[in-house]
Formats: structure tokens, sequence, C-alpha cells
């Protein structure tokens, strides 16, 4: 396994890549009222990245239709825009990324439409604080097997599960590079397999079912949901390692 180590000019690099990311975030998430469609939203993220002179990295990635994935309610990840309008209640998550001048940004949200449920608030907020448990707990020389361990026990602490099958990874010069990083601890001891160093960029990105961890995939082949048919929730930031911790490039 070959983990890139950046230098620090190829971290401001990825850092301009990821800030238009979160800026497109934030533009979806103050127009995430209901009557838009998801289309539309999808539209309005990609003129944004666009005039900021990047291209939306996801849109004819490995084959994906759109420029943002908006993953509506049962849907964990990889949902597929189209003519649906938001309703007061439903919960949306947003995925983006972006490619500038070669560099790639990574990063999603899952927002609430209008007055949403208690559990749909608990559901959010695993996904959300797992995530900046995982960072706040990163230190260089820790394993990745040990991150995995941190975000699963977030996870199951809060009373739901992760999604299996998919993971989080490294990002630079492709959208997905090594390492794989599950959020949950899979083949081993936590204290084994490579460690974190100073230099490495990598996406986190817990996924949440209620019930059960098993994925199934929708006819469109891309939509995941997970086998209890329940809500799901979805947070990613792309993080560098400097001087020993996790910085998040991907905020405004």
């Amino acid at each position: 396994m070959a983990i890139s180590l950046r230098k620090p000019q190829e971290i401001e690099k990825l850092r301009a890549a990821n800030k238009i990311v979160a800026g497109a975030l934030e533009l979806l998430k103050q127009n995430t009222k209901p009557g838009i469609s998801l289309k539309e939203l999808d539209a309005m993220a990609e003129e944004y990245i666009l005039s900021n002179g990047a291209k939306p990295s996801f849109k004819g990635l490995y084959g994906f239709p759109a420029s943002v994935c908006t993953s509506l309610n049962q849907v964990i990840i990889h949902g597929i825009p189209n003519d649906y309008k938001l309703q007061d209640g439903d919960i949306i998550g947003y995925d983006i990324g972006t490619e500038l001048n070669g560099w790639y940004g990574d990063a999603a949200i899952t927002v609430g439409v209008g007055k949403i449920s208690e559990q749909d608030e608990k559901l959010i907020a695993c996904a959300k604080e797992a995530l900046y448990e995982a960072i706040e707990a990163i230190k260089d020389g820790m394993r990745f097997k040990e991150l995995s361990a941190v975000l699963e026990n977030s996870i199951r602490s809060r009373g739901f599960v992760p999604l299996y099958d998919f993971c989080g990874h490294g990002i630079g010069k492709k959208p997905h590079e090594e390492p794989e990083i599950p959020n949950y601890l899979e083949h081993g001891s936590p204290k084994s397999g490579p460690k974190i160093k100073n230099g490495m960029v990598f996406c986190l990105e817990p996924m949440i079912c209620q019930k059960d961890s098993s994925k199934v995939i929708l006819e469109n082949g891309w939509d995941v949901v997970s086998a209890d048919g329940l809500r799901g929730s979805h947070y990613e930031h792309t993080v560098a390692i400097i001087n020993g911790k996790a910085e998040i490039l991907s905020k405004i």
C-alpha cells in the first residue's frame, strides 16, 4: 500500500479545492427548503463550483450522472438528483467533489428539511459527532485501524450502526486514493496495518444505519440504502495531517 505524503504547497492546493466544496455545501444547506427539487440543488452547486474555477469531480466519475450526490431519507449515499421536491420532515445528504488544477476536494453533510423528527435529529448528529470525534482522536503514529475502531465505537455508542462495504479514502491528484478507511474495525487487531503520518491527506466519512449495517443498492445502480429500510445519514471531511494532528481542509 502506497500512501502519499504531501508537501505543504500540495496541501495548500488540496485546501483550495476543498474550500470550494465547503462553499457549495453551505450554499445547498442554505437552500434546503420545502419545494426545491433535487435537480435544482444539483444545478445550483454545479454553477457555484464552475464559477469558482473548479470542476464538479463526481460528474461522470465511474459513470455518475450528476455533480452532487443527493441522498434522500432512506438513501445513505450516492443518491442521484431527480425531479423530487423537498418536503417538510425530509432529510437529505449532500456529497460533493471538486477538481481544481489537478487536485481534488470531497466532503458531505446531512441536513433536515423544515421540522424533522427527534430520531432523525439523533441520526444526523451521530454522523457529525462521530466524524469530529475521529478527527480529534487522530495523531501522528496512530494506525488507520485504530481510527476505524474510534469511528465504530462513536457510532455504536449512540445507538446506531455503520454501513458496511463503503469507506473513507485517501485523496490528492485522484478523487480516491490509498488507503481505504472503513467506519468499523475489520481484519485483525487495531494495532496492525499502516500508520498515520504527517503529510497524509484523506477523507473520513461515517455513513450511519439505524439497525442493519448491510447495504442494498437500488435499481438505478447507485442509491445505497440499509437492509432495514430505515433512514440513514452521512458526513464527510477531507483532513491533512499537519504537525501531528488532523486539520480539516473542507471548511470555509
